[in-house]
């Protein structure tokens, strides 16, 4: 089973159950979730974790016996994963249940950030009505032009029901391959740009005037 939640709402179980339960945070890098005891990523941080136990992952093969976690926390993880399919068994393996934080197909468009245009694999749709993740290999639709300052100082903030996809798994993983975009001619940055100056000309006087003299300034300079 799988379904949507709030991170918020799995903070607050984690919280509540963190000196019972065994937790993990898989693909920590340096913000494993704060209520996790043990934080495992493929990149040595042995050094950062001073009051958890750091786990480094070598290979396909996650370096934990079968259910030895009561949860795993797996934050924009899964969207750098090759296999996919290998890593869900892995998750499923080593917890029965866990939280799994993705981007949005909106978000991986617009960011422009070597992190999301190279290393992310796959985009990722949640089907409400079948209750089930629907992945395809990742292709850009969007020429990318939000930086990360922004969207974490401003964007997610207050837009994250639409960049983020929060999901909540107990037993099994429901997923499958499924083409989930649609054929479209790529959107160029210069196009939303000349949009935006094309609106901002129309509906403001000032603006006009300001955009016509950097035109006539940079004719005369030539």
């Amino acid at each position: 089973m799988i379904k949507r939640t709030s991170k918020q709402h799995v903070l607050k179980i984690l919280e509540k159950n963190q000196n019972t339960w065994q937790i993990l945070d898989i693909g920590c890098n340096r913000d494993a979730v704060q209520y996790a005891q043990t934080a495992a990523d493929v990149q040595d941080l042995t050094s950062f974790y001073k009051n958890k136990k750091f786990v480094l992952v070598k290979g396909k093969d996650l370096p934990f016996k079968d259910n030895e976690f009561d949860f795993v926390f797996a934050s924009h993880v899964i969207e750098h994963v090759e296999d996919v399919s290998y890593f869900i068994e892995e998750l499923q393996r080593i917890s029965k249940k866990g939280y799994i934080e993705l981007p949005s197909m909106l978000e991986d468009n617009i960011i422009l950030s070597e992190n999301n245009i190279i290393d992310h694999k796959w985009f990722f749709k949640f089907d409400d009505v079948n209750q089930i993740l629907l992945a395809e290999k990742k292709r850009q639709l969007i020429e990318p032009f939000i930086t990360h300052g922004v969207l974490f100082g401003s964007l997610r903030k207050n837009f994250r029901s639409s960049l983020v996809l929060e999901l909540y798994w107990e037993d099994k993983i429901d997923y499958k391959f499924e083409k989930i975009t649609v054929p479209v001619k790529k959107t160029l940055f210069i196009s939303i740009l000349k949009k935006y100056i094309s609106y901002r000309v129309r509906t403001n006087k000032i603006f006009s005037v300001a955009i016509l003299l950097i035109i006539f300034l940079i004719i005369f300079s030539f």
